[in-house]
């Protein structure tokens, strides 16, 4: 495993509410990052930040964890975090090193992938943020029972997602659509275009015994 650099400078984000990591390699404790024992959500590159702030709103009961790579997006969220709720952490890290090495096993009810990009280009699929090793990852970090929320406007993709869960036992499959979920930035954009938006759930299965 090679060396994760978090590029920024802290005192950018002090008082605010990033999480400061003092190792890439400990798993995050969300009670202690959190202040309080509570189920945990976690969207999966949030950014700008108005999904999880307006989900979090609905749901003051729960713990809301956005994760985003990028600078601008990150800075974004932190600023709708801090003016508007009090149960969103953010963190600035690759969505799939932080679900394979920093959360720990069975802390996450419910995680959201909302508007991946598809990398279209055949040349560019392995670039793709859903593969089996993913999964697996999600599956580990997912409680019982918890749920994996997927949407993309890609058609093709949502079929590849589609034939990497089935091939996976540890979920069950559904397709939800998007219910009373906030519209994030680009759902908008592609509901307003015209795109058809493409919904699945998974959810974790107890193993048979």
């Amino acid at each position: 495993m090679g060396e994760i650099k978090v590029a920024y400078r802290p005192e950018e984000f002090r008082g605010s509410l990033l999480i400061e990591l003092d190792s890439v390699t400990d798993r995050l404790d969300p009670e202690k990052i959190f202040g309080r024992n509570a189920p945990l959500h976690v969207d999966l590159g949030c950014g700008d930040g108005s999904f999880i702030c307006a989900l979090a709103e609905r749901m003051p009961e729960r713990s809301f964890l956005g994760i985003e790579r990028l600078l601008g997006r990150i800075r974004s969220a932190a600023r709708k975090a801090a003016a508007m709720v009090g149960n969103v952490r953010l963190l600035r890290m690759e969505n799939s090193y932080a679900v394979r090495y920093l959360l720990p096993a069975g802390s996450v009810e419910t995680f959201y992938l909302l508007f991946p990009d598809p990398w279209p280009k055949r040349r560019h699929w392995r670039r793709r943020i859903v593969t089996r090793e993913f999964l697996r990852a999600i599956s580990q970090a997912l409680a019982e029972n918890g749920r994996f929320l997927i949407a993309t406007d890609h058609l093709d993709y949502f079929q590849e997602i589609e034939r990497i869960a089935r091939a996976n036992p540890d979920f069950t499959m559904a397709s939800p659509g998007a219910g009373d979920l906030p519209h994030t930035k680009f759902e908008k954009q592609f509901r307003a275009q015209g795109a058809a938006i493409h919904w699945l759930e998974l959810r974790k299965v107890s193993p048979v015994r």
